[in-house]
């Protein structure tokens, strides 16, 4: 179960960040780990920790914040 979101979320790292833009873009995990050197597992656990900082269940919601913060266009 996912824990509530804080009224301030905690910033992203710098990979979360690039993990979250390229499951925006479709890219599986491993293609993901593939173009960032990591493994798939590693991969997973960086977009698990994305979503554990900002409160986000599923993957349409991660995809939904990166377009609302502007991280990519629609």
């Amino acid at each position: 179960m996912m824990r509530k979101p804080s009224d301030e979320p905690r910033a992203l790292s710098t990979r979360e960040r690039e993990v979250l833009v390229l499951i925006t873009e479709g890219l599986s995990y491993k293609q993901i780990g593939w173009r960032l050197h990591l493994s798939v597992k590693t991969v997973d656990t960086h977009k698990y920790k994305a979503m554990i900082k900002l409160g986000i269940e599923n993957r349409a919601g991660l995809i939904r914040y990166a377009i609302r913060e502007g991280l990519v266009e629609a």
